[in-house]
């Protein structure tokens, strides 16, 4: 599933070549032919992203809202002539140059504003936004007993995190993913938050999840293959120190840390 660096990346891209006129658009699947008929010609007036959500909003009230979930995903066309879209196409949004095509989304609707809010009030706070207050994730951690590695994934506890990132930002500040959430210092959170913006604004930045600092890259930024870059996530051995990870499952979802660099 896209963690919240891609999705603020989609916001910030998608205003870019299409706020501020009509869209045209257009459906290649009926189950949301009426939707995008709806959204045909409207002005997009703002993109935001808050966690793994996706917000348009348009002159006319609406708000269209997108989860990706598991296999949902955005293609940006600048080709022309422009083929039309395919029967897989939940939406596709079009400027003059340039077309968004939404393919597979969890969720692809048009809300109010109101819905929009209820949406985000269920919501943690978002390392990436300005508006962000950590002391609602502190105070979470501090009233459960759930591993702390469970709670960076609940996304009411804090949003826009996932397994890359909860798995990588545990090992680089040195905690046990483990470890009850009530048990994690204030030292040790204040620590994780600010890794986690820090990683999340690096993952807008380049368009991918590479946690590892320069000097432990095995090869070039430009030059690194799928999976390279990390210290933790799907590893044999820690990025930091070369030990044997520990794998296991935390609430169903693959668990990769370092005995040594984050001990129990």
């Amino acid at each position: 599933m896209p963690e919240g660096h891609t999705i603020h990346r989609l916001a910030r891209d998608q205003a870019r070549d299409l706020q501020g006129r009509g869209v045209e658009a257009t459906a290649g699947q009926a189950r949301f032919a009426e939707g995008a008929e709806r959204l045909h010609g409207q002005v997009l007036l703002g993109t935001e992203a808050w966690g793994k959500h996706l917000f348009h909003e348009y002159d006319s009230g609406d708000v269209l809202h997108v989860h990706l979930g598991l296999i949902g995903k955005f293609f940006r066309r600048t080709a022309e002539p422009r083929p039309e879209p395919t029967p897989t196409t939940r939406l596709r949004l079009a400027g003059d140059e340039v077309a968004w095509d939404l393919i597979g989304p969890m969720t692809c609707r048009l809300v109010s504003p109101d819905e929009q809010a209820a949406v985000v009030a269920k919501l943690g706070p978002d390392p990436l936004r300005r508006d962000a207050d950590p002391e609602r994730m502190w105070a979470k951690l501090q009233r459960s007993s759930k591993p702390i590695g469970l709670l960076m994934m609940e996304q009411d506890v804090v949003a826009g995190v996932g397994n890359v990132y909860r798995s990588e930002i545990l090992n680089i500040v040195g905690v046990d993913p483990r470890r009850p959430g009530r048990q994690v210092t204030r030292d040790e959170f204040d620590a994780i938050w600010a890794e986690a913006v820090r990683q999340l604004k690096l993952g807008v930045k380049r368009n991918r999840i590479v946690t590892m600092a320069p000097e432990d890259l095995p090869r070039p930024l430009n030059r690194l293959r799928r999976g390279e870059g990390r210290y933790a996530y799907k590893q044999e051995a820690c990025g930091r120190c070369q030990t044997v990870l520990d794998v296991y499952p935390l609430a169903g979802r693959t668990t990769w840390s370092c005995p040594t660099c984050q001990p129990a």
